[in-house]
């Protein structure tokens, strides 16, 4: 049973195709409360008043919002199982998936799900912003736009880019292969070791070479098994002996 209320934001005709928007938390859906002068949650049932050209795309578009939207800083593994949960739940009745994260741990959650949900035929885009949706020099909109329309397109009837991907200022970026390397730029991910899998300006410009075709005839699968007992130990010069030691002596990491 779905335990999350997913609402329907536009009317489209009944075959459109439909991209279900997750909402986990982040800049890109708060505004500023008039009142209090604070961030406080965006209504997204109202989105397509604040965002017409949302129409435009002939999308059915649906919602849906974790039921406690999160900081981008206290994402963990559970939310990775969390999101290939409603992911698995609701595959078959979605052209793609439009996943809104908070900027500072996004490459993070691309990469985990990238390896959790493997023979992926369906586009799962993340998303966010370096300015909320209700500021007026936002990139939230073009963000928000451009990933909706990835994660709806299709060439005869056959998905684009059935990856995880991270879209952000004109960049479509493998999940697993992006980093955010600023905090104060629009520009906030790049993908320094693999080309962009579509860069946006005018127009959509796919990187066709380089997105990745999923197996034919193999149904995807869903892991939801994580082990956290994993470290990394960075070796530099000078590095001490016995700090060495220390690390390795660890009776609960994975071996």
């Amino acid at each position: 049973m779905n335990k999350y209320d997913i609402i329907k934001i536009n009317s489209r005709e009944k075959n459109s195709k439909k991209v279900l928007i997750i909402y986990t938390g982040g800049t890109l859906g708060m505004v500023y409360d008039n009142l209090t002068g604070r961030l406080i949650p965006f209504k997204f049932d109202q989105i397509v008043e604040n965002i017409p050209e949302l129409n435009r795309l002939n999308l059915e578009l649906c919602f849906l919002s974790f039921l406690r939207p999160i900081d981008s800083s206290n994402v963990s593994p559970e939310i990775w199982i969390e999101l290939v949960e409603i992911i698995e739940l609701n595959y078959n009745n979605y052209q793609g998936f439009v996943i809104l994260h908070g900027t500072d741990t996004m490459a993070y959650s691309a990469s985990a799900l990238s390896f959790m949900i493997q023979n992926l035929t369906k586009p799962i885009v993340f998303t966010g912003a370096q300015l909320p949706i209700g500021i007026p020099r936002t990139d939230a909109r073009e963000n928000l736009i451009s990933s909706i329309q990835i994660a709806g397109s299709t060439i005869n009837e056959q998905v684009i880019v059935p990856e995880v991907c991270i879209y952000f200022n004109g960049r479509l970026l493998r999940g697993n292969r992006a980093k955010k390397r600023e905090s104060s730029q629009f520009d906030a991910f790049d993908s320094e070791n693999f080309p962009y899998l579509a860069e946006i300006g005018v127009n959509i410009d796919y990187n066709f070479l380089n997105i990745h075709i999923p197996k034919p005839r193999k149904l995807p699968e869903f892991f939801k098994k994580i082990n956290n007992n994993v470290a990394i130990l960075k070796l530099f010069p000078g590095i001490n002996k016995e700090f060495i030691n220390i690390f390795l002596i660890r009776t609960h990491l994975k071996e």
